[in-house]
């Protein structure tokens, strides 16, 4: 039996990139997944039938992040989709969505960073206060973060803000639920090949320049944090709570050593 099975998954952002990636792994494994997507409807229908045709179960969830009633709307569409299948509860809950800059401190205005915090922290932290009455005893909340917090990209510096503290909510968040055994963890992808990315990654130089610096010599697939997720979201991941879990290939370790 899949280690998943019986289990329901909310996956934010979960029609494309790294967010695809992750309901498809969490489907695989059994778990009957609500895609949200914010406004391309034909890649969160791809998504569904992909889950579908592998034999596993999946609906869409519309709701535009950055709007007023966003999470209300969200929370609506996921009520009434786990109704059709039963009335069930929510077990895994993986925040994925979220939005990029790749602009200094001198170019970042008011209304982009107002932006960046609302859809890449606000949001996510209410969408966790809405779902914790759903959540099951048991259950996980995944962060997707990101390893910029970490160091020094100062062409991200509002994207990396916001993924910083996005992350500094695990911690506490963990201590608050562990009394029902529900983990919450942070997940921190390094350079990874997305839609959200091809603007640098497909560019032959930078890619080099990535892969030079990664301890592994790749940039990342997002297949290779899906597998993080779904560690964490499986029994196996039921003594790491509180943590942010590096999914890089060893970006910026340090000088490169050479056989």
């Amino acid at each position: 039996m899949a280690m998943l099975t019986g289990k329901t998954a909310l996956v934010t952002g979960g029609s494309r990139g790294i967010g695809r990636a992750v309901a498809l792994r969490l489907a695989a494994e059994g778990a009957t997944v609500a895609v949200h997507y914010s406004s391309n409807e034909d890649a969160a229908k791809e998504t569904v039938a992909r889950i579908e045709e592998a034999g596993g179960r999946a609906f869409a969830v519309q709701a535009r992040f950055g709007e007023d009633g966003a999470v209300d709307r969200l929370f609506e569409g996921l009520t009434t989709g786990l109704a059709s299948l039963g009335g069930l509860g929510l077990d895994i809950l993986v925040n994925n969505a979220g939005i990029f800059s790749g602009n200094s401190i001198a170019q970042v205005t008011p209304e982009e960073l107002d932006r960046l915090l609302t859809i890449n922290v606000s949001t996510p932290f209410f969408v966790v206060q809405r779902a914790l009455p759903l959540l099951n005893d048991g259950g996980r909340i995944i962060n997707m973060g990101s390893t910029a917090s970490r160091f020094a990209v100062s062409t991200q510096i509002g994207y990396v803000i916001t993924k910083a503290a996005l992350e500094s909510i695990s911690p506490s968040l963990a201590n608050e639920l562990g009394s029902r055994r529900i983990t919450v963890n942070t997940v921190a992808p390094g350079a990874v090949r997305t839609d959200m990315t091809a603007d640098y990654t497909s560019i032959p130089e930078v890619a080099a320049g990535l892969e030079a610096i990664t301890a592994l010599g790749r940039i990342g697939e997002p297949e290779d944090v899906a597998d993080v997720v779904g560690f964490l979201a499986g029994p196996q991941g039921r003594w790491v709570t509180g943590q942010t879990v590096d999914v890089s290939g060893g970006i910026y370790l340090g000088p490169m050593a050479h056989a």
